[in-house]
């Protein structure tokens, strides 16, 4: 089996979301026998797994439809594909996302080209079904491509790119054949691919991209990138503190210091302290909430105000408002309330 395609599904059925989907992978020029599609419903209350049966009976030779038994959100539905998956290369795919019909083909002919052991594109947002490009996304860059060398890791742990628009060779996502019957993804949480794409860039020896929108990334609503809630939250911070233990587990924290402590703070920290905060999205408990965030950032990277990505990317308010919080919780924290209300006031 020359490639594997995991998609996990959730609640997938309205719109016809699913059906884009899974019609755009059904449709791939790639011939029987070298591709398998393995869907995996992750307990959903709509008639996703019916649809997802029905295409397993339309097409035996290239579709599987797997059921967990238990909700793990898109973490766990991966494993239980990665457990059946044949493939020499895996790629995955969201569930309302869609490609066009010779994505696999092209992908994996960039790679035969070059010798790459993984291969990307790039990627168009739309808001509803269609195969004309709309705002174009470059995943990735020329200056990361080709050999792997110690700069071009460093500039893929910066800007890794979604990993969904992009296939990998087999071991890249399990490590070795002694690996490949444990859990890759971290389950019950969201952000999982943020916790494990630094071990898998790190694993990569020769990288390409083509130049192109191949991918089409579906934006609504009822996505959940768009939700801010306290669990959400706690997601990203668990995925934060997994980008510290794979490091560190793997042995290459001390090499690319700057770059994990960098992701760490914008996923940990930064982004889920921004969420947090305005008004209109106010989480129960936000005070002592940030409060002990702020004190695990400490913890982990007491200099992280240091770090020369940090210095370059965050905005400078950003910094000023982190700055202060770093001082005294209770002043930003007030002052935080205060601004939200006056710029509410001058709205």
């Amino acid at each position: 089996m020359r490639l594997s395609v995991i998609v996990p599904v959730y609640n997938m059925a309205g719109d016809d979301k699913l059906k884009h989907c899974l019609d755009s992978l059904v449709q791939q020029t790639m011939p029987d026998g070298e591709i398998e599609i393995i869907a995996v419903d992750d307990c959903s209350t709509d008639n996703s797994f019916e649809i997802m049966k029905e295409y397993e009976r339309d097409y035996p030779n290239r579709f599987k439809a797997l059921h967990s038994e238990k909700n793990h959100h898109q973490g766990g539905a991966k494993n239980i594909g990665l457990q059946i998956a044949k493939g020499e290369w895996i790629g995955f795919i969201d569930a309302d996302d869609w490609v066009v019909s010779d994505y696999y083909e092209r992908l994996l002919g960039k790679a035969d080209e070059t010798g790459a052991d993984m291969v990307g594109c790039d990627y168009s947002l739309v808001d509803h079904y269609t195969f004309e490009p709309g705002q174009i996304v470059h995943n990735n860059n020329a200056d990361q491509t080709g050999v792997m060398d110690q700069e071009k890791y460093r500039k893929l742990l910066l800007d890794t790119g979604s990993l969904v628009v992009k296939i990998y060779k087999r071991n890249i996502v399990f490590g070795n054949e002694l690996c490949e019957n444990r859990k890759i993804f971290p389950e019950d949480i969201f952000y999982e691919d943020n916790a494990v794409s630094n071990t898998w860039m790190l694993r990569v020896k020769h990288f390409e991209y083509i130049e192109e929108p191949l991918y089409f990334y579906y934006q609504h609503n009822a996505s959940t990138v768009h939700t801010v809630s306290k669990k959400n939250l706690e997601d990203r911070m668990t995925a934060g503190r997994q980008i510290l233990a794979e490091a560190k587990e793997n042995g290459y924290l001390e090499t690319y210091k700057p770059e994990i402590e960098f992701m760490y703070t914008v996923l940990f920290y930064v982004n889920t302290l921004f969420s947090a905060m305005p008004k209109e999205q106010h989480i129960e408990g936000c005070y002592n909430f940030t409060k002990k965030m702020a004190k695990e950032m400490k913890e982990a990277f007491p200099d992280f105000q240091e770090n020369p990505y940090y210095k370059e990317r965050i905005h400078p308010e950003e910094k000023k408002l982190i700055s202060m919080q770093m001082k005294s919780h209770l002043l930003f924290y007030v002052y935080y309330r205060l601004l939200w209300m006056y710029r509410g006031l001058r709205k």
